[in-house]
């Protein structure tokens, strides 16, 4: 792709977009004056779709016409509302809808899948992460570690970048689980790491812990609704997800769930169960013998928040009539664009943590500003820019394909320029 350095360019870039629309479908946040604000933080939180409001509407209108029926009349009755959303979710993530449950939240989800994954024995009980792993997930780990009776100093293996370099080698990955697979239980990444920005190859990852018998699950926090995922087709065992980052479903939204069809008929697998995750037309039988969903639906423990699925069903109608390949076409073509400016006019004074290959990335560049980061970023708030900073000295920026434009990109880009010191 061949891009200028021009705001013309940018602006031209916008006119010819044909994705340009779906902007005008999104609340975007303004400064005191009125101002649009420059959003990249659609890693931290998405925007709030217009549609979301009336969605949540229709959900308590429902409720006030029909009380407790409505969990079995109206257009979307609630004890079934999963099969609405599960075909749209299993779009965006390559799965097929019965593989497919939107639950809890995303750490809630991991402890509940590493329940049933996580299957320690006398010699196979470690469980390999990426280094700079998000917190959550560690703890999350730690803690299932601790319940077999391991300590995490020695049961978590954890894989570092090489010296000098920023993010992991897949041959690394693989060659860890290889050499180390008579320890290995399961492996454990994150789809994106939250840090660098960096898209692991998860295909060969799966593909290499399937080899040596290792169960394999990922967190696609960073990853759900930003690169292309095809969980069913590389034999992913389990997967989680938030919904609030670039699936755009609000603060606190219920999160996504992954199992493989090939463990969603298994009745006799070790898990947490509950009520709502019985067969659907047992489950007011109240017989006292739990008959688990076939499909993800059966790690259910309670019924979701019905207004939280009706605000993740307002997103996942535009992702419908978009479509992921639009999407991931745009993305790729205005991160790139990010990537290009910042190299041609901030060169020696920010450095990009994050791949160059816009297979090994998403929506997402970390940007290592080292000469006064703080004071940079926040000169970047105080102008307009919602971006975020992570210790020690990466701010992260985050281009989202749905709602930010070309001339945006440009203008933070100078906004940059302007604020990081120039080097004597």
């Amino acid at each position: 792709m061949q891009y200028d350095v021009t705001d013309a360019y940018a602006r031209e870039r916008d006119a010819d977009d044909d994705l340009r629309s779906l902007r005008s479908e999104f609340l975007i946040p303004r400064d005191e004056t009125g101002n649009k604000l420059i959003y990249f933080v659609g890693h931290s939180l998405g925007l709030q779709p217009k549609s979301a409001a009336a969605a949540v509407h229709q959900e308590l209108d429902a409720w006030a016409a029909r009380g407790v029926d409505a969990h079995f009349r109206g257009h979307r009755p609630w004890t079934r509302y999963h099969e609405i959303l599960a075909p749209a979710m299993a779009r965006v993530v390559g799965a097929r809808p019965h593989e497919i449950i939107l639950m809890n939240g995303l750490t809630v989800n991991l402890h509940l899948m590493m329940i049933s994954f996580y299957r320690p024995s006398a010699s196979r009980y470690k469980v390999v992460m990426e280094d700079h792993a998000f917190p959550s997930d560690r703890y999350a780990v730690e803690s299932q570690v601790r319940l077999h009776g391991h300590e995490p100093t020695d049961a978590i293996i954890v894989i570092e970048a090489r010296q000098g370099e920023p993010t992991l080698r897949t041959e690394d990955i693989v060659e860890t689980i290889r050499s180390r697979s008579d320890e290995i239980a399961l492996v454990m990444l994150g789809g994106v790491n939250y840090y660098t920005g960096q898209a692991f190859d998860l295909g060969a990852i799966t593909a290499a812990a399937r080899e040596v018998g290792c169960m394999v699950g990922f967190d696609l926090a960073h990853a759900a609704g930003n690169i292309e995922l095809r969980l069913h087709d590389w034999d992913v065992d389990f997967a989680v997800w938030c919904m609030y980052k670039y699936l755009n479903s609000g603060p606190g939204a219920l999160g996504g769930c992954f199992v493989h069809e090939r463990h969603g008929q298994g009745a006799d697998i070790r898990r947490l169960a509950g009520w709502w995750g019985e067969d659907v037309d047992k489950r007011f039988e109240m017989q006292g013998r739990f008959v688990p969903m076939n499909g993800a639906g059966g790690w259910q423990i309670s019924n979701p928040n019905v207004m939280s699925l009706a605000v993740i069903r307002s997103s996942l109608e535009i992702f419908e009539r978009v479509g992921m390949d639009r999407l991931l076409k745009k993305q790729r073509d205005l991160t790139g664009y990010l990537e290009f400016l910042i190299r041609r006019r901030l060169g020696g004074r920010v450095d990009i943590l994050t791949p160059e290959d816009r297979e090994a990335r998403g929506s997402q560049l970390s940007l290592l500003v080292s000469n006064g980061g703080i004071q940079v970023y926040d000169t970047l708030r105080q102008s307009g820019v919602v971006c975020d900073w992570r210790n020690p000295d990466v701010i992260r920026v985050a281009p989202v394909p749905m709602y930010n434009s070309f001339e945006e990109v440009w203008r933070f880009v100078d906004l940059l320029d302007q604020t990081v010191p120039k080097r004597h």
